[in-house]
């Protein structure tokens, strides 16, 4: 059995009760403005498709909004939380709302601050910035932001701005009271167990929420009973839910396998039809992350989705030098004529034509220093099968314009 904790309310309890939250991505329009109308769309159809909170200003959203030249965080950080307020007013359970902080002390503490006063639940705090520093600099660092907001920490694989974390780091970082939650993405099977044995080893596996954020092992790390024997006692934890890149995309379908993977801590049998599907999940995002390149291409393979789907016109992403890798756009095709069963067309198309993603905005928010920049296309134009509609299409990969009809007019 899990550790337990008395019963928490308010956010620990909505954390603990394991939730769908979404790495809310950046809508660009094509000269790298923020498009309004979209983001606001994002968030409305993850709120729709079930997800329990949102994270924001996290890798997902691009680091770069952190940039206090560009003139982003706050803007990004005002949106999401304004649709969660209009879309969930007076309603009992209000979606965790999750700030992404990033840079050394007194950056990680302005946005903490920020995050907070505009009504921010928690931040996750990366320690990117910081790998040189050793154990007892970063728990400094942890505790004086801990005094601004409550933690939720984050453990983010090297190959996309993280770096590596200690087994002693974690155990300590368990005893900052302000922690409510972990994200555990290092995509590593040696490093996920390292901080699940340190919250388990803490004694507050029933007040810290574990949240995978291995996107190469979601399912087996949400279905996983993890046991440890500590000073001659049985500890043991589980990972309750998922703050995923990977969950930005097909978010229905996200809030149904979390709901499948709980069964079984219920029952305490895995059915392997579970197990194979996620395998397929885990090929699905090798593509759409784009572990054949490191990840480089990993914001417009989630682009690239949300763009087939008709929730966004494009791939771009602030940095005009990141598109898709080579062989990526192929390895995407793939997934997807090989796993529609882990995609939510019907729930998406649904909801395009009943307007919820197409309303609202006021134009695009421009960032500073991006203002001129042109869209960086490396594949032009080419032919695919639109995966809602059965028929042609010449598309540019990189654009709406071939988008149906009926998408464009909710978007225009």
């Amino acid at each position: 059995m899990t550790d337990s904790a008395p019963p928490k309310t308010g956010l620990s309890a909505r954390l603990l009760s394991g939730l769908v939250i979404p790495a809310h991505p950046l809508a660009l329009t094509s000269d790298r403005k923020i498009d309004e109308r979209r983001q606001r769309g994002l968030t409305r159809y993850y709120l729709a498709a079930g997800a329990g909170g949102l994270a924001v200003a996290v890798h997902s959203t691009q680091f770069e909004i952190h940039d206090p030249s560009a003139g982003l965080l706050r803007p990004v950080l005002e949106l999401a939380r304004e649709e969660v307020r209009r879309l969930r007013s007076g309603k009992a359970l209000q979606p965790v709302l999750v700030a992404g902080l990033v840079g050394r002390t007194e950056q990680a503490l302005s946005e903490a601050a920020l995050a907070r006063d505009l009504g921010y639940d928690c931040g996750m705090l990366s320690l990117g910035a910081m790998k040189s520093a050793g154990d007892g600099e970063l728990i400094a660092h942890c505790r004086a932001v801990a005094a601004t907001i409550p933690l939720f920490g984050f453990y983010l694989q090297p190959a996309v701005g993280g770096r590596r974390l200690s087994y002693s780091f974690w155990r300590e970082f368990a005893e900052i009271p302000e922690v409510v939650a972990v994200k555990i993405a290092p995509f590593n099977r040696y490093q996920t167990l390292d901080v699940v044995r340190a919250v388990a080893e803490s004694g507050r596996a029933g007040e810290i929420a574990l949240y995978t954020g291995n996107d190469d092992n979601i399912v087996g790390d949400l279905v996983t009973e993890f046991r440890f024997l500590s000073g001659g006692q049985q500890r043991s934890a589980r990972i309750v839910g998922g703050l995923l890149g990977q969950w930005a995309v097909w978010t229905r379908r996200a809030v149904e396998i979390l709901a499948e993977a709980k069964e079984t801590a219920s029952t305490g049998s895995v059915p392997s039809e579970l197990l194979t599907l996620g395998a397929q999940l885990t090929d699905a995002n090798g593509a759409l992350f784009d572990a054949a390149h490191a990840f480089a291409g990993v914001l417009p393979g989630i682009h690239e989705a949300l763009r087939r789907q008709g929730l966004l016109a494009g791939r771009w992403c602030l940095n005009p030098r990141e598109d898709l890798s080579p062989g990526q756009l192929e390895e995407i095709d793939r997934i997807w004529n090989d796993y529609p069963r882990l995609r939510d067309d019907e729930f998406v198309e649904e909801h395009l034509r009943s307007g919820l993603v197409g309303v609202g905005g006021h134009g695009g928010i421009v960032p500073k220093g991006f203002v001129d920049v042109k869209p960086f296309n490396s594949y032009g134009r080419y032919a695919r099968r639109c995966p809602t509609y059965q028929h042609r299409e010449e598309s540019c990969c990189n654009s709406s314009e071939s988008l149906p009809s009926h998408h464009q007019k909710l978007f225009h």
